[in-house]
């Protein structure tokens, strides 16, 4: 078997001994010994264990806002925009769960650049949802009494906690856990001209799931 380029030895080795021993209670020095490297060879991919943990925040966040930009031009209406970038938010625990674990236990210990240029990629992740939801009020698709701020922020918070529960093993997959946050947001925020729609069955329980 190929063996991996060393920069992604790093990393894979990096998250398990984070996810364990916290940020700083692991040294360069421990990670290079475990993954079999030099310190030479950390410091050729990584400037700083500080980039390292900046690098690990940056896969993920990264993955979720492409993807959310991607389902923004593919599809066409509020509600099936929203759904596609719920079900591909949700998919990120199932490929990233170690980085995103590590993102929770850590990201305090970002500084400088490295915090501004995530703070900045979520923050432009959050406006990708707020404006589909403002879209669909302005449409007439979703409901105009609610607050999209808030909406926006709920609905961040209720995929965000997945991190906390889900398990590859467990009873349900993570597509199948993306369709419920999909219902229960269509049935809790789409009007009846948006239940009209289409496209809107996918999204059902009673009905297949789209895939995204």
């Amino acid at each position: 078997m190929k063996k991996k380029p060393l920069k992604e030895r790093i990393l894979e080795t990096s998250l398990v001994m984070f996810e364990k021993h916290g940020y700083h209670g692991v040294t360069v020095d421990q990670i290079v010994a475990e993954c079999g490297t030099s310190k030479g060879g950390f410091y050729h991919n990584f400037k700083s264990k500080d980039e390292l943990l900046y690098h690990i925040h940056d896969i993920f966040i990264s993955y979720v806002l492409d993807r959310a930009k991607q389902a923004y031009a593919d599809y066409s209406t509020p509600v099936s925009r929203l759904c596609a970038v719920i079900l591909s938010f949700t998919k990120v625990f199932d490929l990233y769960k170690p980085h995103i674990t590590v993102f929770y236990q850590e990201s305090t210990y970002l500084k400088g650049d490295f915090q501004e240029k995530i703070n900045e990629k979520r923050d432009e992740y959050r406006k990708i949802i707020l404006q589909i939801i403002q879209e669909g009020q302005k449409s007439g698709d979703f409901r105009p009494e609610v607050s999209a701020e808030i909406t926006t922020m709920a609905i961040i918070g209720m995929v965000n906690w997945t991190y906390k529960w889900f398990k590859k093993e467990g009873e349900l997959s993570i597509e199948e856990i993306g369709g419920i946050f999909n219902d229960l947001l269509v049935h809790a925020l789409v009007t009846k001209q948006g239940m009209e729609h289409q496209d809107i069955q996918a999204y059902l329980l009673n009905s297949q799931p789209v895939n995204n």
